[in-house]
């Protein structure tokens, strides 16, 4: 509790010092009590150095001040304009997560310690520390393979202690949570202690660098045919908890545009295919890298785009894919009737909800888009003024939706600074046409019809045996005194039946075998 009370006086001493506290009072007119307190921080803070700046901003400098967890915890707000809203989600989105490096020593005794002393010793070289945030920092490094080959790779390495110091400061986060919602009756449905303990969640797996790994893996399993876009690889036997050891990439940073083009990369190429393969990821795969500003993106010789940092990705479930597929490719082809009606048959919006004003809504959306070159379309900026729009009719936005919302918006940013003619829609039609076509058009359905009668073709093998079941059946029931005591008509007749019924039975059994060929050889 005495160590939640000074981290409690250093939030709000920092909140104070940025003139964050006057946004808290504004927004929540907070009781008496709270806004003695806030008085009380603000009139022990040195000069304020933020009377000109956005509230957004303001807020942003405070979570750098506070230093690792609050760093993330804006980071984490910034993909969610739903409960921040735009204009400080926006702007919590350039919290940039550099911290000073730790010693390398410390390095090299996390790897030991990690690894064993056998694979520590098959680490050839080890730099100093290329980059570092509030979690760990990286390291290039040289290790000896199993082919006993030198390899160069990137080592992911945790900072000491980074658990305990997390989770001190998200309890006392929780603590404060916990006050805000009593004290603040209208913060209560915003649910900050919700969203501290869902925080806690990411980091604790965010922590545990095997997971990214296997994000890392996954993604290079799902794109590996993917045209211009390579993940590095993963090497396991040197990856552990708090140790991760990926493939050195090889490439010209995508925010280099100087020495890309001295290089001779084709920036509109690029472009093109960052949007592409994003979509691809999100709506082909739904699993997409949710991280992909211009520090986590390179470009090798073979002008592949090469991702870095596999710590935030989102997923998409098979519904929300073809519900995002529709209502984008709906918009692309102003089609805003077809987009409601995906909304309604989704149950995304209740039916109590009239579609004629709802298509209308839909429609002061895209036509607005439209009137503009194709420079100032975006996608990710139509997203979110579609989910401002459909709250407004009662849908619950899902956060994986947010999150894809708001890297679509980074994505589309990058390709732009490649090539600033880019036309988002031209670029995204035919990967969002593909994938429909796939998904809903005929082939699929012959898929799935395929799919249905094999699954009864296996099931006619079992046909004999299902029918002496009945014949048993049919003989038990017989043996029963009451069947014995009905006159010869009504045994006849349950016998005819029984016949009527296996003769039945096989003539479906030939009729699926023979949809089965009309298929196949058709």
């Amino acid at each position: 509790m005495l160590s939640n009370f000074f981290i409690l006086i250093k939030i709000g001493r920092a909140l104070a010092r940025s003139n964050s506290l006057s946004i808290f009072e504004e927004f929540y007119r907070p009781p008496l009590s709270i806004k003695i307190l806030i008085k009380i921080f603000s009139l022990t803070t040195f000069k304020k150095d933020s009377e000109n700046k956005s509230p957004g901003e303001r807020l942003k400098n405070a979570f750098l001040t506070l230093g690792p967890a609050f760093i993330k915890l804006g980071q984490f707000l910034a993909t969610r304009p739903d409960i921040v809203g735009q204009e400080f989600s926006q702007e919590l989105q350039k919290l940039q997560d550099q911290m000073p490096a730790f010693d390398i020593s410390q390095s090299k005794e996390a790897l030991r310690k990690e690894l064993g002393e056998e694979k520590y010793q098959q680490i050839t070289y080890l730099s100093k520390p290329i980059a570092a945030a509030s979690i760990a920092q990286v390291h290039f490094a040289k290790i000896i393979n199993n082919e006993k080959k030198e390899i160069n790779v990137a080592i992911k390495i945790l900072r000491p202690n980074i658990e305990k110091i997390f989770h001190k400061e998200l309890d006392a986060l929780r603590f404060l949570a916990s006050i805000i919602e009593f004290s603040v009756k209208k913060s209560r449905r915003l649910k900050l202690v919700k969203i501290i303990d869902l925080l806690k969640e990411i980091t604790n797996i965010e922590m545990d660098l095997r997971y990214e790994a296997a994000a890392a893996s996954e993604l290079k399993k799902n794109t590996n045919q993917d045209e211009g876009f390579k993940v590095p690889s993963i090497f396991w036997d040197f990856t552990g908890q708090r140790v991760l050891t990926i493939e050195k990439v090889d490439g010209i940073s995508i925010k280099d545009k100087e020495l890309l083009i001295k290089n001779k990369i084709d920036l509109k190429k690029v472009s093109r295919l960052l949007i592409q393969n994003f979509l691809r990821q999100a709506v082909g795969d739904g699993f997409f890298h949710g991280d992909m500003h211009q520090g986590n993106l390179f470009v090798d010789k073979d002008q592949n785009i090469v991702p870095v940092d596999f710590g935030i990705m989102g997923r998409l479930d098979l519904a929300n894919r073809k519900y995002l597929a529709e209502i984008l490719y709906g918009f692309i082809n102003r089609d805003y009737e077809k987009v409601a009606k995906v909304h309604f048959i989704a149950g995304l919006v209740p039916n109590t909800e009239s579609i004629d004003n709802f298509t209308q809504a839909l429609r002061t959306i895209g036509e607005p888009i439209f009137g503009q070159s194709a420079k100032n379309i975006s996608a990710g900026k139509l997203l979110a003024r579609l989910f401002e729009v459909t709250e407004k009719f009662n849908m619950t936005t899902q956060p994986q939706l947010l999150l894809l919302q708001k890297t679509m918006v980074v994505v589309e940013g990058v390709a732009r600074s490649l090539d600033e003619d880019a036309n988002i829609w031209e670029i995204s039609k035919p990967v969002l046409q593909g994938w429909l076509n796939n998904e809903i058009g005929p082939k699929n359905r012959i898929d799935k019809i395929l799919k249905t009668t094999t699954e009864l073709l296996d099931k006619l093998p079992e046909l004999p045996e299902m029918i002496n079941r009945a014949n048993k059946a049919m003989e038990l029931l017989n043996s029963y005194e009451f069947i014995k005591n009905q006159n010869q008509n009504n045994e006849y007749q349950i016998n005819k039946e029984f016949l009527k019924f296996k003769k039945t039975y096989l003539i479906i059994g030939l009729l699926i075998i023979v949809i089965i060929l009309l298929i196949v050889f058709k």
